[in-house]
């Protein structure tokens, strides 16, 4: 069980950041032909407000993950602001990291109305989801997640209106979420 403290929090979601303005480019060339081409820009935004909010010191990691949720919901434009902020808003209410995860879990598949097999983050977070309760995180196993969503056929999202062609392209959404807990792993495994 690990309880989350506000340094794990900030270790976490500063790699997190890092890894998102790093690929910039390479999130908005996997959205363009699913999407609008605009994954890695609007992730852009985000992390870079998420970067202030981690200068800030905050008296408990519940409010430091709202404040990163409102972040994320006022800079990150599209499906995306929402369901990531949704998922940290989720998330804030919660100490543990396997409850936070579920936490954050839940909030999607009732923001997005999404499921397993949609070709969507949730495709990455519900594995990761196990793999934290079974105590094992590691970039393999979130990295066959995110590849997971290549073969299949986009259910939800912009990527549900290119249909068939929706098949061969990762989700952009997996691999911003891929990020997410590849950073997550680095702290967990220290």
């Amino acid at each position: 069980m690990v309880t989350v403290n506000c340094e794990f929090m900030k270790n976490w979601i500063s790699a997190w950041t890092e890894d998102l303005l790093n690929n910039t480019d390479y999130l908005n060339e996997l959205d363009t032909p699913i999407g609008d081409d605009d994954h890695g820009t609007n992730m852009e935004r985000g992390a870079i407000a998420v970067r202030e909010v981690l200068t800030q010191e905050f008296d408990n990691p519940q409010e430091l993950t709202k404040k990163i949720a409102m972040a994320l919901l006022t800079k990150v434009g599209g499906a995306s602001g929402v369901i990531y902020g949704t998922a940290f808003l989720e998330m804030s209410k919660e100490t543990e990291l396997s409850s936070m995860i579920n936490a954050g879990l839940s909030g999607i598949v009732k923001r997005g109305k999404a499921e397993a097999g949609d070709k969507t983050l949730l495709d990455v977070w519900i594995p990761v989801s196990d793999f934290i309760k079974q105590k094992s995180l590691m970039d393999e196993q979130i990295q066959d997640a995110v590849e997971s969503t290549k073969p299949m056929l986009a259910k939800k999202g912009r990527a549900e209106f290119v249909g068939e062609q929706s098949i061969g392209h990762i989700d952009p959404g997996s691999v911003s979420s891929g990020y997410l807990f590849k950073a997550l792993a680095k702290e967990v495994n220290k």
